[in-house]
Formats: structure tokens, C-alpha cells, sequence
């Protein structure tokens, strides 16, 4: 993907210094836009900025509201922001950590209430706010109920936000299994034969990897037309 269809345009990565975060940077840059990448780390976020060639970048925990406000007041004016900062949390209700289930609440309900005032007045219509969902979590299952509460919450959130926000659209990115270095780290040495395993069961015939995700996100980005709603990107593994 190369072009011009985002020149001009300021692109805020939250989460932005790995994965499908500065994927989807690399991509924005090359759609003629300056990236400003946001994570916790320094060193990663240094690396990654020096990578994509970002025109700044900031280290904060993005689910720090007081942060969050001063970060934008900072940044004056955007176009475009997507949101791939959190994770995710699966236990049983016996096993179930609070502290860890507050924290994973915080980053998928809480984070994108806070960002969504914030952005207010701050990014120019018809830019879009983008969060990162998932498709995992719609199928019930031990160990499902955080991801599951929070896969069915996501899309009703979304679509009433890009009400309320309006002319500002929102919209969600629903993934399925993505080859991150994220999914590196929690699967080890399953990795292999997760990866296997798609590749002989989705129809597409191979693995999502984050250059999917992140050209899904430019379109959203791009495409005007795109508001209110959770567009699915998982190879077809809800249909398997």
C-alpha cells in the first residue's frame, strides 16, 4: 500500500510501538500521514518511532485519565486515532484475579469512555476513533467470562459513541487469532502448532498476521463512509 490518500492527517497510535499498532503506522506513513506512537516502554517506543520515521511520540499508560487529557492538549489537533493498547484475561469465575479483571475493564471499557470525551474538539471530523476488539470471545466457555462480557460490550459502546460523537466516526476492529509477538509470548511453545492448526482449518489458508489488521484500520481511517460499527478480521475462524 502506497499513496497519498492521508496526506496532511496527524495519526495517534496508542499502543503503537509493536504488534498491530505500528504495523498499522507503517502503513499510515506510507498513505502520506505523521504518526505519533504512544506506549509505556521509552526504549521500544524509540525504536519503533526511528523505524516508521514517527513525528513524535509519548510514554504514559494510556488508562491514566489525567494523562490521557494532557497527552492530547499536547498534541493540538488530529485526524485519526486507533486504540490497540490492553490485553486480555482468561480464568474461571473460582480462579478469577480482581485486581487483574479491574485492570482488564479499565483498559477495554473504561480507556475508550475517557478517550472518547477527550477527543472531543480535538479531532477534526470526518477523522475516526478506532478501537481493537476481538471475535474469540463470543463463544461461551470456561475461562470466558471477562472476554466474553467485554466482546459483547465493545460493539454497543461503539455504536453509540459514533452517535454522540458525530460527525467524528467510531468504529471497532474484531480480530481473531493475530501472529504477534504478543501471541508469541502467550502461547510458547504452542505457537507452532496454533499456527498449524489455522492454516490447515480457516478458509483462508493461512494466519492473520498484523499487515491485515493494520490495512483494515487504514480503510477505516479512509473511508468516510464507515461509522458505528465492528468489522471482523479473523481468516474466517468463527465459521470453523
Amino acid at each position: 500500500m502506497s499513496g497519498d490518500r492521508l496526506a496532511g492527517q496527524r495519526v495517534v497510535l496508542l499502543g503503537g510501538s509493536a504488534g498491530i499498532g505500528l504495523e498499522t503506522a507503517r502503513q499510515a506513513r506510507a498513505e502520506g500521514a505523521a504518526v505519533v506512537l504512544v506506549g509505556r516502554n521509552p526504549d521500544r517506543l524509540a525504536d519503533a518511532a526511528a523505524e516508521v520515521d514517527a513525528d513524535g511520540t509519548a510514554a504514559f499508560d494510556a488508562t491514566d485519565p489525567a494523562a490521557l487529557q494532557r497527552f492530547f492538549a499536547e498534541q493540538g489537533q488530529v485526524d485519526q486515532v486507533l486504540v490497540t493498547a490492553g490485553g486480555n484475561y482468561y480464568a474461571r469465575l473460582a480462579d478469577l484475579d480482581l485486581d487483574r479483571a479491574r485492570r482488564l475493564v479499565e483498559e477495554h471499557l473504561w480507556l475508550p469512555l475517557h478517550l472518547a470525551r477527550t477527543v472531543i474538539g480535538r479531532l477534526r471530523p470526518p477523522g475516526a476513533l478506532l478501537f481493537m476488539g476481538g471475535t474469540g470471545g463470543r463463544r461461551p466457555g470456561p475461562g470466558m467470562l471477562l472476554p466474553g462480557a467485554l466482546t459483547a460490550a465493545t460493539p454497543s459502546l461503539v455504536a453509540n459513541l459514533a452517535i454522540e460523537l458525530a460527525p467524528i466516526r467510531v468504529n471497532v476492529i474484531a480480530a481473531g487469532f493475530v501472529d504477534t509477538e504478543l501471541s508469541a509470548r502467550l502461547l510458547g511453545g504452542d505457537l507452532d502448532r496454533r499456527r498449524a492448526e489455522l492454516r490447515a482449518n480457516l478458509p483462508i489458508g493461512r494466519v492473520v498476521g498484523p499487515s491485515d489488521v493494520a490495512a483494515l484500520a487504514v480503510h477505516l481511517m479512509i473511508n468516510t463512509a464507515l461509522t458505528g460499527a465492528t468489522y471482523d478480521i479473523d481468516g474466517g475462524q468463527q465459521l470453523v
